[in-house]
């Protein structure tokens, strides 16, 4: 007995004829132009990425080391070796205290945006400015902050480069996670409403899960590009050689102000130390991104 393979499938009467084979040849050129076009542009963005990426890491890795990531910075740029433990403390502490005042703040603000002032003259005012402060050079806000904040409590403390991060974050984080209340069917929101429950139990339970792996992704993008701000460090926080926890008394620094400071050094101690510092960065925001992917994973689980 033998078996067929069954017969293509074919258009119905009268209907066109959809299979690749049918497209004319011009359309089929235009069509393997465009795939090579697509792969063109990614390889364009991906290959200088990984050039970057595999250059730190050789040059990084050795002088990656437990001494490096404990020991404090030495006092001259001289001196080998040494570590960046001040630097890691500073970014840890900074940027989480930055996030901490950010993401809620501009989540709320999404919310009032999309689910309360829709169109409103002050929902149109707050979009105006998140789009103008995504715009603003990041020394610009370092130094906005040091007349604010550093010129009247009269000294550089890590608090101060906080508000300086927290506000870089706060407009990426607005309209990223208004992006993606909007992108929340409507019908979800009348379902719940229909039960019975209240506009802000609705979009406490029912909006905010369907939005919040979107909302992580916003919220992290906006952690990465305030992780890697120099300016605003170096402005605010001043300069420490050991781990200062304390966010409101004495100066700190972190990894972006340390990379910059040694990188434009001629020592090679100095420049060792930067390659190491990047790493570090990157390791550590890699780890957020893990974590905070893993979070909003467990969060989409318990939803469905």
């Amino acid at each position: 007995m033998t078996v067929t393979a069954p017969p293509a499938p074919r258009a119905a009467a009268g209907g066109p004829d959809l299979t690749r084979s049918a497209l004319s040849g011009r359309r089929r050129f235009r069509n393997h132009l465009a795939t090579a076009a697509i792969w063109a542009a990614v390889l364009l963005a991906v290959v200088p990425l990984a050039l970057v990426t595999y250059e730190v890491i050789v040059k990084g890795s050795g002088v990656m080391s437990l001494s490096f990531l404990t020991e404090d910075i030495p006092n001259s740029y001289r001196r080998d070796g040494g570590g960046m433990s001040a630097a890691i403390v500073g970014t840890l502490t900074i940027t989480g205290m930055a996030a901490l005042m950010a993401i809620p703040l501009g989540v709320f603000g999404a919310i009032y945006l999309n689910e309360y002032g829709k169109q409103k003259p002050l929902a149109r005012i707050i979009r105006l400015m998140a789009d103008v402060m995504t715009g603003v050079p990041s020394i610009v806000m370092g130094v906005f902050i040091y007349i604010a904040w550093v010129l009247m409590v009269g000294k550089q403390t890590g608090f101060a480069g906080s508000l300086a991060l927290a506000c870089l974050m706060l407009p990426v984080v607005i309209r990223s996670s208004e992006e993606m209340l909007r992108l929340v069917p409507e019908e979800l929101r009348q379902a719940s409403m229909a039960l019975g429950a209240r506009k802000w139990r609705t979009t406490l339970t029912v909006v905010l899960p369907a939005a919040i792996s979107g909302i992580t992704s916003g919220s992290l993008l906006a952690v990465a590009r305030a992780a890697g701000e120099t300016a605003p460090i170096v402005i605010v926080t001043g300069i420490v050689f050991a781990p200062n926890w304390n966010l409101f008394d004495g100066t700190n620094t972190a990894l972006p102000a340390q990379i910059f400071r040694n990188a434009s050094q001629p020592f090679e101690a100095a420049q060792s130390r930067a390659w190491g510092a990047a790493l570090t960065l990157i390791v550590i925001v890699l780890g957020f991104t893990i974590i905070a992917r893993l979070i909003a994973s467990r969060f989409a689980i318990k939803e469905r």
